[in-house]
């Protein structure tokens, strides 16, 4: 068994710990050594049964090879840790996919480094996710589409086929991405919204049809 910690001891981290331990139901794969989280509150503490073993900074100390699972949704937050920890070599990002997640050859999808794809995810054929995406539970996934480094998908959203999202996007849950949309670098969609028409980067739109309520700088 390899060892593994889990980055973010909330909820998302959380049911990053079940999607592991299901994983190894499967196959015993993973010796899942606790969580990192730069919340010191949690010190002394246990989360789910396991250890709260410090800040991000103690995890830069180790030096041990270590499988690192990032259990956060922020596209920012994860660009910023990886590149903090990509610089310690023993330090590596698995890609994970749930059992029940049909990833086959004759499907021609391709998974960057970190990628993570909870339960009940849907991938059809022709789809490419880049580094540190992470798919929440009940996603579907059309033909054709890309998601770009560091996205993340909340549960249940729908990408259509011929989709784009740059790199950064986050979607929030049950948003609906219609064919051939393409979605700029760093944009968020809120939950529940339906995009009919390209998005640019640096947005925030909501609503059916989704519309812009917020430019940031990028």
């Amino acid at each position: 068994m390899k060892d593994i910690v889990i980055i973010g001891a909330g909820g998302l981290g959380r049911e990053l710990l079940v999607l592991l331990h299901q994983l190894n139901d499967v196959s015993a794969a993973w010796n899942i050594l606790g969580f990192y989280d730069d919340d010191t509150s949690l010190s002394g503490t246990s989360i789910n049964h396991l250890p709260y073993l410090g800040t991000i900074n103690d995890l830069e100390a180790v030096q041990q090879e270590l499988a690192v699972a990032i259990g956060i949704g922020s596209p920012k937050v994860k660009q910023q840790l990886v590149a903090r920890l990509q610089l310690r070599r023993h330090l590596y990002f698995p890609v994970l996919v749930h059992p029940s997640v049909s990833i086959k050859a004759y499907q021609f999808i391709t998974l960057g480094a970190g990628a993570i794809l909870a339960q009940g995810v849907v991938l059809t054929t022709n789809i490419k996710l880049g580094k540190h995406v992470f798919i929440n539970l009940c996603c579907t996934i059309g033909h054709d589409a890309t998601l770009g480094d560091f996205s993340s998908l909340m549960p249940g959203v729908n990408l259509s086929g011929a989709t784009v999202l740059e790199e950064a996007v986050y979607v929030g849950t049950n948003a609906t991405i219609l064919q051939g949309i393409s979605v700029g670098a760093h944009t968020t969609i809120g939950a529940g919204a339906v995009v009919n028409k390209d998005l640019p980067a640096g947005c925030t739109a909501v609503g059916v049809p989704a519309k812009i309520i917020k430019k940031h700088e990028l």
